[in-house]
């Protein structure tokens, strides 16, 4: 079992999601992709961005956010918002974290956020400025997580 694990859910952007699977495979991250997806797996310009590592991924695929959540239930999330409270740099990450990223047009669900409070965290950003792009988020997230674990299994 992997000890990071990075959730997409409903992503749109096939480019932002084969970045996302590079930075899984060179880190070792798991990858849970949410449907609906914006985008088909098999979709070229997707396996161009990380053709070179797509057969070296963890990736699991789910059908829909209840599906996802029921079998993963006991696990540790981290709901990753521009909404959150906290900084992500401030949380101490367990063993085993999944780190949950929502579409790039509107981000995770409130009703989610409100329901996990405690559990949103924020990349810090200048206020008048949108966001940060969902494949540089994730990045920026797991390089945390593995500094915070002294990149174990890194080099």
């Amino acid at each position: 079992m992997k000890s990071i694990n990075i959730v997409l859910i409903e992503p749109l952007i096939h480019a932002n999601t084969g970045n996302v699977a590079r930075t899984c495979a060179v880190t070792g991250a798991a990858l849970h992709l949410v449907k609906p997806l914006g985008f088909s797996i098999d979709d070229r310009h997707l396996k161009r961005a990380g053709l070179d590592y797509w057969d070296k991924l963890d990736i699991t695929i789910y059908e829909n956010k209840d599906e996802f959540f029921e079998i993963n239930k006991d696990e540790s999330f981290y709901y990753f918002s521009k909404k959150g409270k906290r900084s992500f740099s401030e949380i101490e990450y367990p063993e085993r974290a999944f780190i949950v990223f929502g579409r790039e047009d509107v981000g995770l669900p409130d009703e989610l956020l409100e329901k996990n409070e405690d559990r949103c965290v924020r990349i810090p950003m200048v206020s008048d400025v949108r966001c940060l792009n969902l494949s540089n988020s994730v990045a920026v997230a797991v390089y945390e997580i593995a500094r915070q674990k002294g990149y174990a299994g890194l080099s």
